[in-house]
């Protein structure tokens, strides 16, 4: 048995206004699995489904439905949600630092986990004002030292390690949200293809240093293939390389 979300999106695109309705209902179902799909049958870039412009276009009436669920018991629940305002960001920032910014107001631990969960995209494009949301939207003040790749030439099929400490150039504690940023070859062997992964949150003290690292694979597979050239290795520190 699965959660229809698939079979569930035609009767939303062509019954906007009735399924709304039973959509509400659905919100307050005893079932953590019909509540779920409250919010993963709307979601307008459902992965592997048709998109549903009719909330691409407006969103205000899905939104009134995670609403409803943004503070649901289950985190199954929760975390479709943050899956739900991610699709929304990708198609306007604006109103996902808005919404994120105003559900953050005396927000629960589990609430601000979902919006954490919810602005990873943007976050991952160091967008300022997602960072502010979650509190990090100041230049941290840090310099990179004893960075190290190893092997130095690393071969595809095998695996990389990249590791680095920053230390603290201020006389006060810092919040800092770290990342790693892979630039791949592509074909021609010339770096293109963009991908973060995520490090660390950490609070450092005043002159304080912090290590950081991450072992890559490079083995070939389906759904990431792999060429020789140059990569291009960035360490983002709040956002900012």
């Amino acid at each position: 048995r699965f959660s229809c979300e698939f079979g569930v999106r035609p009767f939303i695109e062509r019954h906007p206004e009735a399924m709304l309705r039973v959509l509400a209902r659905w919100a307050a179902d005893p079932s953590v699995h019909v509540r779920r799909l409250v919010s993963e049958g709307t979601r307008p870039r459902l992965p592997w489904a048709p998109r549903l412009t009719v909330f691409e276009r407006d969103p205000r009436p899905v939104i009134a439905l995670l609403e409803r669920l943004r503070d649901d018991p289950d985190e199954y629940v929760r975390r479709s949600v943050a899956n739900h305002l991610n699709d929304l960001g990708r198609a306007d920032p604006a109103l996902l630092v808005d919404l994120c910014t105003r559900w953050a107001e005396d927000a629960p631990p589990a609430r601000v986990r979902l919006i954490r969960h919810a602005l990873r995209t943007l976050v991952k494009r160091g967008d300022p004002h997602a960072l502010t949301v979650l509190g990090f939207g100041e230049r941290a003040r840090v310099e990179l030292r004893s960075a190290s790749i190893e092997p130095a030439r690393p071969r595809i099929g095998g695996r990389v390690r990249i590791a680095f400490e920053l230390v603290s150039t201020v006389r006060r504690a810092q919040r800092l949200l770290v990342d790693l940023r892979v630039t791949y070859a592509d074909a021609r062997g010339e770096p293109t293809r963009v991908r973060v992964f995520k490090l660390a949150t950490v609070e450092i003290a005043a002159g304080e240093a912090a290590a950081f690292g991450k072992t890559l694979s490079l083995a070939q597979l389906s759904t990431r293939t792999h060429h020789p050239g140059a990569h291009r290795v960035q360490a983002l520190v709040n956002g900012v390389v």
